[in-house]
């Protein structure tokens, strides 16, 4: 978002299957929209593994859900209340069609990319929409390809990338940041490297920490 005032830096860690995350961006974009010019905003995508551990093929999705969750059916619980949740942002959550669990370090060093092109939200987007309404496995290299061509990328450069070690280490130490800060859970908003939130808030929320990063300058900008 762009526009005069103070520029706030809006650091993001999340990772691209967590439902919450994609709530989270959604609330966060109304948040920016309520209070429209008043402030510049940068903001950045930072990984962090909800699975580190996860074989770098993936792994099926009943056989994820019976080892985190006890089974498809406690899984369905939880993923009943953040369905709801995303029902209220317009996010379409088809959990159903997800067949494969994905490593999604990959994906994490795509985003880091994406953000020297300038098309970091744009893939992060795609990312979420391909993986929780469609089903696709963002752990595939050729899948990610593919969403990075959709998002503005050259799919020819993005695949030379993919295949090789550029952002391994800088994605590690990104990651590293992130768990000194003692992030445990995503999403997790970092302000100007100051001030943080956890969890997918209400855009409220983050309206009142942009209120007390410019001074109150902003009354009365959070309505709507």
């Amino acid at each position: 978002m762009t526009g005069q005032g103070t520029v706030i830096r809006i650091d993001v860690y999340s990772d691209v299957i967590c439902p919450w995350c994609y709530v989270g961006k959604r609330r966060l974009e109304r948040a920016l929209q309520q209070v429209g010019d008043a402030i510049t905003t940068r903001v950045v995508w930072r990984p962090f593994q909800l699975n580190p551990t996860m074989p770098n093929s993936g792994m099926d999705r009943r056989q994820y859900l019976d080892t985190k969750f006890g089974g498809p059916e406690a899984a369905r619980a939880i993923y009943d209340q953040v369905a709801a949740a995303g029902a209220a942002e317009h996010i379409p959550f088809a959990f159903d069609r997800i067949a494969r669990t994905p490593h999604t370090f990959a994906a994490h060093r795509l985003i880091w990319w994406a953000g020297y092109q300038g098309k970091q939200d744009e893939l992060v987007e795609r990312l979420f929409r391909r993986y929780f309404v469609e089903g696709g496995d963002i752990g595939s290299l050729e899948t990610l390809s593919l969403v990075a061509a959709q998002a503005g990328l050259d799919q020819t450069a993005t695949e030379t990338f993919l295949t090789g070690t550029e952002g391994v280490e800088a994605v590690k130490a990104e990651e590293a940041a992130g768990h000194r800060l003692g992030i445990r859970g995503v999403p997790y908003f970092v302000f100007n490297g100051t001030s943080a939130l956890s969890g997918a808030q209400p855009p409220e929320q983050f309206v009142v920490v942009f209120q007390q990063l410019t001074g109150d300058t902003m009354a009365g900008k959070g309505g709507g």
